[in-house]
């Protein structure tokens, strides 16, 4: 695989979704802070229905568990994320290693202040399924798959891979951040918008990170 290269187009196209992710999740934090009734009762909706199927079908809800509590853990997604911040550094791409360690921490860090500041309930069962811990906004699986997910396509991308590649690995990395959130939903640990909620934000921080990085090494080209 070659040496990265930088892309003004790609430029272009993150600093657009970076924009209308942040929006969308600036607008949506919004909602759930302000406790929005419609946001509440689509929520409360899409649980119920979810809880009740996950209940009735015990094979279906263990392969959710497995999904989300191995396969697509964020300890698995931040390993992932740490194999390529090595081979990068034994490639002698420190400052890209570096970026790449630091965004995953970043998402882990805003994730975390996010519930604190945020404090949502998470749903509550006569009968769960599974457990879960701490505040519900944003879901930590979805953010961490999303961001792991990003980070690993733009380093295929700036390594000039190939379109098969690319495209197995876009596959591969949009059913893991979308599975991942669908199987926290399933077992009745988060609501629909902590979830879409997780995306956005995983979205909008690699964008911001592809822009900053691409900008940063193409002006000291220069």
């Amino acid at each position: 695989m070659r040496s990265p290269t930088t892309s003004p187009a790609r430029v272009r196209v993150a600093s657009s979704v970076a924009l209308w992710s942040g929006a969308l999740s600036a607008v949506l934090l919004a909602f759930v802070a302000a406790e929005w009734g419609p946001l509440v009762s689509f929520d409360r909706a899409v649980a119920d229905g979810l809880h009740d199927s996950a209940v009735r079908r015990p094979g279906l809800t263990g392969a959710n568990r497995v999904l989300s509590d191995w396969v697509w853990d964020p300890w698995t997604m931040r390993a992932l994320v740490a194999a390529g911040v090595v081979w990068l550094w034994w490639r002698g791409e420190r400052l890209l290693a570096v970026w790449a360690a630091a965004v995953s921490l970043l998402g882990s860090a805003v994730q975390q202040v996010l519930k604190v500041a945020v404090g949502r309930d998470r749903p509550r069962w006569r009968d769960p399924v599974d457990w879960a811990h701490f505040a519900a906004f944003p879901s930590g699986h979805a953010m961490t798959a999303a961001v792991t997910c990003g980070l690993l396509l733009w380093l295929l991308a700036l390594f000039g891979a190939g379109r098969r590649l690319w495209a197995a690995a876009l596959l591969v990395g949009a059913v893991s951040a979308v599975g991942v959130g669908l199987t926290r939903l399933y077992l009745g640990v988060h609501w629909a918008s902590d979830v879409v909620g997780g995306w956005l934000l995983g979205v909008c921080l690699v964008a911001v990170a592809v822009v900053t990085y691409e900008r940063t090494v193409a002006s000291r080209r220069v």
